[in-house]
């Protein structure tokens, strides 16, 4: 890595393309070499790391990347603080919770039984609106859990809705709402906010502050 360099940890998969399509558009273009996971930007400005989406608060809070670009959801997940820079302008979706289409959801004794990948955002939901919630970790596909009875009930991100319709599920409601957005590690940023700031600056670009 480049010692000069900001440090910048983006996550695997679509997120990852986004962000260096914005990146590249900015004039700081990232190519990884055929299965490597660091990379440096034609001008040395970024060093750049690929980790897995849930890792990614992780190498950010200890410092290995003094940023990242991250959903809101998997920073709340994590439990970690850090500064919130900027929205990115894309990868903004729904928390929702989902069951099968037609289920009658007025018939619930008071306790429900919720399959979900964010475990701790589910269980603060529903605590925090006096719903008895027995909540039940998957990290697989939890359109499954319905299907399978595993379930009733799925809290997930939902954009399209399509995976939902495939298995004859809907949206009960909508919970909240997730934005992608550019991080720091506190400790970090204090060291190297000019730069910082000037990045930040640099990715706006021309979009709405």
């Amino acid at each position: 890595m480049n010692d000069t360099a900001l440090t910048l940890a983006l996550p695997k998969g679509r997120l990852q393309e986004q962000s260096e399509a914005l990146l590249a558009e900015r004039g700081m273009p990232i190519e990884f070499e055929k299965r490597k996971l660091l990379a440096t930007d034609a001008d040395r400005r970024l060093s750049v790391m690929l980790v897995k989406n849930s890792d990614l608060p992780t190498y950010v809070h200890h410092g290995i990347a003094g940023l990242g670009i991250c959903g809101t959801d998997v920073i709340y997940e994590s439990g970690y603080s850090f500064f919130e820079l900027m929205e990115m302008p894309f990868g903004s979706t729904r928390m929702c919770l989902a069951a099968a289409k037609g289920r009658d959801h007025e018939s619930n004794s008071g306790r429900i039984r919720v399959a979900t990948k964010f475990t701790r955002f589910a269980h603060d939901y529903f605590a925090s609106h006096g719903v008895a919630a027995d909540i039940i970790r998957l990290d697989g596909s939890v359109e499954l859990a319905p299907v399978l009875g595993l379930a009733p009930y799925i809290v997930d991100l939902v954009e399209t809705g399509s995976t939902l319709r495939a298995h004859d599920l809907e949206v009960v409601e909508e919970l909240s709402t997730t934005t992608v957005v550019l991080i720091a590690n506190p400790a970090y940023y204090k060291f190297h906010y000019r730069s910082i700031d000037a990045l930040v600056d640099t990715l706006r670009g021309g979009l709405t502050r």
